[in-house]
């Protein structure tokens, strides 16, 4: 039982550390800056006046994507060196990260219903190249 309290005590740990990861980067130029969280979510972002001077709207977006790169690299990093103690040896944290562990595709599948055929997904079946502006047709 002691083993457990404190496998759980360590997870609460890692957990809380991974929730409070923030990670914020400034362009070079300073005009832009982003705060990002676990896993990369934008939670803050900065634009000095002078980028709308300065940058077309195209170089503007362009810039915030970079920085937020640089974010989430950092971010990235930080939530690795919160999992590296307590994976084994030669563990990936970002397979862990993903919920992937050290699982297979063919582990992750679903396994078939007795009795039910596997349906295979159509072209027909996706709304990503459809506008419902044009009755639905493909565009």
């Amino acid at each position: 039982m002691a083993d457990y309290r404190r496998s759980r005590e360590q997870l609460v740990a890692v957990q809380r550390g991974l929730a409070s990861i923030r990670e914020t980067a400034t362009s070079r130029d300073e005009l832009v800056t982003v705060t990002v969280g676990p896993r990369g979510t934008l939670v803050d972002l900065a634009i000095d006046d002078r980028a709308y001077q300065r940058l077309r709207p195209s170089e503007l977006a362009e810039l915030i994507v970079r920085t937020t790169d640089v974010a989430v690299a950092g971010a990235t990093r930080r939530m690795h060196d919160q999992l590296a103690p307590v994976l084994p040896a030669g563990s990936d944290p970002d397979t862990v990260l993903n919920g992937r562990a050290d699982l297979t595709d063919a582990e992750i599948e679903p396994e078939p219903q007795p009795g039910r055929h596997s349906r295979r997904s159509r072209d027909d079946d996706s709304f990503e190249n459809r506008s419902w502006l044009t009755d639905g047709r493909q565009v």
